[in-house]
Formats: C-alpha cells, structure tokens, sequence
C-alpha cells in the first residue's frame, strides 16, 4: 500500500475490518480453552504468561482506540506517515526485535482469568465497530509511535491487529515451552 492522504477507499475499510477479524479469530483459537494454570505459565521470570499476553492486547487496544478518537476530534494535520501500510504491518508482527511498551501499558492482572476473554472480545468489538462505521478522515490525522514515527489514525487500525498477532505469537512461544503445562488443570 502506499503512504497515503486522501480519503479512505472501500478497499481499506475492508482491510481493516478483516484483519481485526481474522486476528480475532487467531487469538480466540489459541486461547479457547485453556487452563489457569496454562493462562499464568511463564516460561522465565522476565517472560510473560499467555494471560498477560492477552492483558496487554485488551489494555492497548482499550488505549489506542481512545488516542484515535481524540485525534479525530482535532484538525486535519499535514503530517505524512513515514511507513507504508505493509511494512509497518511486517514489522509490528515480527518477533525479532524486542520492545519495551510504556508502563501504563504493561499487565498488572486487572482482570481474573476468566474475565480475559470477554474483556479482549469487547475490546476488539469496539475496535471493530469503528473501523466498519467511523466516516472521518482517518487518513489526514496522525499521532506517532515511539519507534518508526507518525502512523495515520488508519495505521492505527491496522496496528491494533497487527500488535495482537504479534503478541498471539508470543503466546504461541509460551505454550510451546517445554515446561508448559500440557494437561488441562481443572478449571
């Protein structure tokens, strides 16, 4: 895709809403029905768990779309993404390179492990809802990350899915550690 500034397309507001969907979908498949005791498992002390994978996708999701809203709410800016669409996509799903997330964005357990679920379903629901029906420019209203630079608010879209399958991913590292537990503990 190409860096962009004009009106969203058809095409684009289709991408985006079937990747959160498809990403969705991947998270839910990896997760569904896992035990606490395969939710809590962490492969090292500085390794996350699969539920703190998870906590971490609903908190910055929660935080993103809020951020997009409220750039919305202010003038169109000239500022042009530095990324193309799929290489920021690339680069947010590859596992190689480690990132260290603010703080306020890092699981804390916030919610037990059966309210993980439902939790990250209504994230993503709201997610979801505004990529499908929001009419604005997401194109001409840019905000920055902390490591390639201004992304537009439809980026941001895109991002929210992509920084979930990366951190599906991560869950996938976990569970296939040799000391996660393989047996389901009682729920």
């Amino acid at each position: 895709m190409e860096i962009g500034r004009g009106k969203l397309t058809p095409a684009e507001r289709q991408r985006a809403t079937t990747y959160l969907a498809e990403t969705r979908e991947r998270w839910l498949s990896t997760v569904r029905g896992l035990s606490p005791a395969q939710l809590q498992y962490k492969p090292a002390p500085d390794r996350w768990s699969v539920a703190e994978c998870l906590e971490h996708i609903i908190i910055v999701e929660g935080f993103l779309i809020a951020r997009i809203e409220t750039m919305l709410q202010q003038a169109p800016d000239s500022t042009t993404p530095t990324m193309r669409d799929d290489d920021m996509l690339r680069w947010v799903v590859n596992r190689e390179t480690r990132v260290k997330g603010p703080e306020r964005l890092m699981p804390t357990a916030r919610w037990p492990h059966h309210q993980l679920l439902p939790e990250f379903e209504a994230a993503r629901k709201r997610s979801a809802e505004f990529a499908a029906n929001f009419q604005g420019e997401l194109r001409q209203h840019t905000f920055p990350h902390p490591i390639f630079g201004p992304c537009d608010c439809y980026q941001w879209l895109l991002f929210l899915g992509a920084h979930g399958e990366r951190h599906r991913l991560q869950a996938k590292e976990v569970m296939a550690d040799s000391g996660f537990p393989r047996a389901a503990a009682a729920v």
